[in-house]
């Protein structure tokens, strides 16, 4: 049985925001979906959205090797931070997307290793782990 995953298991893949819109912009995007521009309202403010960032694509570069971030996934494993901690290494954890630190990190193990962390996005932990690490969190 260890083919099985269980739906507790899974880590969302994004992340859920609230806006709000004034009632002549969401009549527009309403308008737009009934003439079947776009599949229902997400699927508007995604495209919107997607559009926007590929506009300031070129910024967004220069800002993430001005500030040497990681940009996409990044996950950071048991194994990883052993590596470290027997290197005498401290990681600077700086991502703009997802950060993930596995479930079996420690807390131990993270205050041991994690010196500071940016995560512009999302930051997947351990709530243990995320209490450890509360004040080395930006």
């Amino acid at each position: 049985m260890s083919n099985v995953t269980h739906l507790r298991d899974k880590q969302p893949e994004n992340e859920k925001i609230t806006i709000n819109l004034g009632f002549v912009d969401l009549g527009r995007i309403d308008l737009l979906v009934q003439e079947g521009f776009y599949s229902n309202r997400s699927d508007l403010i995604r495209t919107a959205i997607r559009n926007q960032l590929e506009r300031q694509d070129e910024i967004v570069s220069k800002s993430l090797d001005r500030h040497t971030m990681e940009l996409g996934l990044r996950d950071y494993t048991v194994a990883d931070l052993e590596a470290l901690r027997d290197a005498g290494e401290v990681l600077h954890v700086k991502v703009v997307g997802l950060a993930r630190i596995d479930a079996d990190v420690t807390p131990e193990l993270a205050l041991q290793t994690i010196g500071s962390i940016t995560v512009l996005g999302a930051l997947q932990a351990s709530q243990d782990v995320k209490k450890a690490l509360g004040d080395r969190i930006k």
